[in-house]
């Protein structure tokens, strides 16, 4: 196997032999490559023939980039239901791409070798425009869900597809596709915001406990907002408590959702420490989206997998959404005795939400008035991905140290690592404000933009600095719509992409300003010229 779409990849160089360190045997990499190689023969089958596109292939487009981003499935059997469904889909577009025999049809399957194998400028800028589609599908994934799609967006994955099969492309011509996956997913998130809003109404700011009642409960954990509403539906009345993990922790700051008695509240805290949290509990967990760790036999036969998520042995709950088995075993298991009280990494027993864009914007005069004032002298996007790699701690003391006259904002699973500090507050708010989920970076970028209109003047000249933290795809094509929106200066860690080479890295840090993280006081005062 060959895989290094992840922050975590052996040796910062890329995981080889049986398998990775995910827990991803080699056999599933060679899988997921198959579907990625079938997907580009899709496109390429589309190419003259898009009035022949229908929502079924559209569909697969999304199905076969989601399922293939970090540790969202490892099932063997369900990439080769979907290779089989992308070679139907093929031969229907174009009946010359017979099953099986593609040769000569122009819609053969690429072989994914050939990229691995290449030139690493080129293998860096395909890999960009990859990893960025795999995660643009997520965010189209979720926001169709809601029955929001666009029909840009959707075109887009043909095209960038079909780039990453083109063997005669060069850097002049990947380059500016590596730049419009940032622009596409700057669309693909409003489109999934919007969805989200109008849904679920606009967050608000929530308090939530980490505190697990007595009583059967189920922890629900990924980012698909949609499939906790339909477990609360199906579980409002049972004596069944509902409780978020991970990244469904923005949820309780939605009023449709926390309208919900028995939503309570948030259990554990980012997503490597699945095992360990979820290892005693006397409970179910339902994972509905990526940010998942393989479950341990130990306690699989009470992990429940939805959507695109699939893990061998487990049981998975359809497009029906029957939550029945779920439900069956939280009332089996009982749950704790007596209240439980856990706690943050560093002790706190509870974390705040809530605070996106229509919160924060809705006090921007305030702000405004603070910083010109000088109560508030910076702020810091401090978000991203967590991970289990050594030296994310460097996220932890720098929040720590921040200034008491700065604000920090975060979103995302990196919040973590500090999102039960008590830093007080600036202002009439508190200094540390969680915007939401890494599907959330859209309100983060509207209160920059509407900061900077405020004060007059561009984004890169706002007292705001972006410390960064990566672990997978969605990070990744996140990165590339502030580079894409011209954002400069990004601190990012704890270590480069493995797949950014040497020539592609340096025209980031020429023309962006990219930069690696080193220490949390060397960059403080970098940042703050203190």
């Amino acid at each position: 196997m060959f895989c290094f779409q992840c922050e975590q990849t052996a040796a910062c160089k890329g995981c080889t032999g049986k398998m990775g360190v995910c827990g991803k045997k080699a056999d599933t990499a060679e899988l997921q490559d198959q579907l990625t190689g079938a997907l580009i023969g899709l496109a390429r089958a589309v190419e003259g023939r898009e009035n022949r596109v229908t929502m079924r292939t559209d569909q697969l487009i999304l199905e076969g980039l989601f399922t293939t981003l970090t540790n969202v499935n490892f099932d063997d059997e369900m990439f080769r239901e979907l290779i089989a469904r992308v070679g139907l889909e093929k031969e229907r577009l174009a009946p010359v791409c017979s099953a099986g025999d593609y040769a000569g049809s122009g819609c053969d399957d690429y072989d994914m070798k050939k990229l691995w194998e290449a030139d690493e400028d080129i293998r860096s800028l395909k890999s960009l425009i990859l990893f960025g589609i795999r995660s643009v599908a997520a965010y189209a994934y979720h926001a169709a869900v809601l029955g929001y799609c666009d029909a840009e967006v959707q075109r887009f994955f043909y095209k960038a597809l079909s780039a990453i099969g083109r063997d005669d492309f060069g850097m002049e011509e990947l380059l500016p596709i590596v730049l419009e996956v940032g622009e596409v997913n700057l669309k693909c998130m409003a489109m999934l915001d919007e969805a989200n809003t109008k849904t679920f109404g606009h967050p608000e700011p929530a308090e939530v406990s980490l505190t697990v009642e007595k009583g059967p409960f189920i922890v629900i954990t990924g980012h698909d907002l949609y499939d906790l509403k339909c477990l609360l539906e199906q579980t409002a009345g049972k004596g069944i408590n509902i409780y978020t993990h991970g990244e469904m922790l923005p949820a309780h700051a939605y009023p449709e959702l926390k309208k919900y008695s028995h939503l309570k509240g948030n259990f554990g805290t980012a997503w490597q420490n699945q095992q360990k949290e979820f290892a005693d509990i006397p409970a179910p967990v339902l994972f509905t989206t990526n940010c998942l760790m393989p479950p341990k036999a130990s306690y699989g036969d009470r992990v429940f997998t939805t959507e695109v998520v699939s893990f061998p042995g487990l049981t998975h709950i359809g497009a029906e959404k029957d939550f029945t088995p779920v439900i069956e075993k939280a009332l089996e298991l009982g749950g704790f005795a007596e209240d439980q009280q856990f706690t943050g990494i560093n002790g706190g027993d509870k974390v705040m939400t809530g605070f996106a864009r229509n919160t924060l914007l809705s006090v921007a005069d305030k702000v405004v008035e603070a910083v010109k004032a000088g109560a508030i002298r910076h702020f810091f996007l401090v978000g991203g991905c967590d991970g289990a790699r050594m030296g994310r701690n460097y996220y932890t003391e720098f929040v720590k140290q921040t200034p008491a006259d700065t604000v920090v904002l975060t979103l995302a699973c990196g919040k973590y690592r500090f999102n039960d500090l008590e830093l007080g507050t600036i202002g009439g708010l508190p200094r540390l404000m969680d915007i939401g989920q890494c599907n959330d970076a859209y309100s983060a970028i509207q209160i920059a933009v509407a900061l900077a209109e405020a004060f007059g003047c561009g984004v890169n000249d706002l007292p705001l600095s972006m410390v960064l933290s990566w672990y997978e795809q969605k990070a990744v094509c996140i990165l590339l719509t502030l580079l894409h929106l011209g954002i400069k200066n990004i601190r990012l860690g704890p270590t480069l992409p493995a797949f950014v080479s040497t020539n592609v890295l340096n025209f980031l840090v020429e023309k962006y300003g990219i930069a690696p993280i080193t220490t949390p006081e060397e960059d403080l005062k970098a940042i703050l010229g203190a």
